[in-house]
Formats: structure tokens, sequence, C-alpha cells
């Protein structure tokens, strides 16, 4: 497999490196400055990365497809699956009511909206990054919060900065998990 040798096709590493990048610009580009919809966009980056690849890294057509391929079902599989359980349960709790009673009790425990904030965005959110993660700790704590009365670009972002420590130790605990002999 000698086309994976070559990390410098182009004699000049920042030219390689430039080259290399395009999908990820074009990425960036066609969905602030082109105001692209994310999923055409993401097929067509995805197209400028298998022709990148294949045309100036000389990697064969073969291996680029099953490696699209392999990234889609990445994608849909273990992301999605953990995703739409979360989301199940969470509206599974909805429908029945038991998402009141879990509000309410948190709400309950202090008037004070900054002592609501930790405990719902930060602990509960904790405990759903545990439990699911992929930015569903973030989608319902938020809802959480904008349900007491929290404007909803506020607890959109006071969750995200709370769900940065669980996240970062989710993926040490998982990297040590899977580095054990």
């Amino acid at each position: 497999m000698t086309w994976a040798m070559n990390v410098n096709p182009l004699g000049n590493l920042a030219l390689s490196a430039l080259v290399a990048a395009v999908p990820i610009l074009f990425l960036f580009l066609g969905l602030t400055v082109l105001k692209m919809k994310g999923h055409w966009a993401a097929i067509i980056a995805t197209t400028l990365a298998v022709v990148v690849a294949c045309v100036v890294y000389g990697m064969p057509a073969q291996y680029a497809g099953l490696s699209v391929v392999y990234g889609a079902l990445f994608g849909l599989f273990p992301v999605c699956w953990i995703i739409i359980t979360a989301l199940f349960i969470y509206n599974m709790s909805v429908k029945t009511g038991q998402f009141e009673v879990i509000k309410n009790s948190l709400a309950t425990i202090s008037d004070d909206r900054r002592m609501q904030a930790l405990l719902i965005a930060f602990s509960f959110g904790a405990f759903i990054e545990g439990a699911a993660g992929f930015g569903t700790p973030v989608a319902i704590t938020a809802a959480m919060l904008a349900g007491l009365g929290f404007n909803p670009l506020y607890a959109a972002g006071i969750c995200l900065l709370a769900n940065t420590a669980p996240v970062a130790f989710g993926a040490a605990r998982c990297s040590r998990i899977s580095s054990r002999p």
C-alpha cells in the first residue's frame, strides 16, 4: 500500500496540507458564507474529500468509497442509537408526567436560579452525559431550564458550559477503559 505512505504528494508540505484541508474549508464556507443546508454542505465536502484523496493522494477509489460507507455507518448506528434511546426515554418521561416530577423536584430544592442551574445543568446533565452523551444532556437540561422560566438561549449556553466537564471526564474514562490489557 504505497499510496498510504505519501503524506506530501505535492512536494511542498504546506501546499499538501492546504489541499487536504479543502473539504473542511468548503464545509465552513458552505455553512457560513454560502448559507447552504447542512446536509448538502456535508455531501459536497465528502465528495471533495474523496476527490482529493483519490486524485491528489493516490488513494484507490474502492478504499475511498469504503471509507465513506464506514464513516456513514459509524455515524448512523452508534451515535443515532444512543441519541434515539435517550430521546425515547425523555419523551416517555414527558408523556407519563414523570418529567414534570423530576423538574419540580429539582426546582423545589432551591428558589435560587443559580442553584437550579447548577443542579440541573451540571449535576443532572452529568448524569445524562454518563447515560447517553452526544449532546443529549444539553438538549434535555436546556429544555428543563427553559421550562423553569430561563431564557432558552441563556439556558442552552449554561448547559453547554456545564457539560464541558462531564464530556472531558467521559472521554478520559472511555480511553482508560479501552486501553486496559
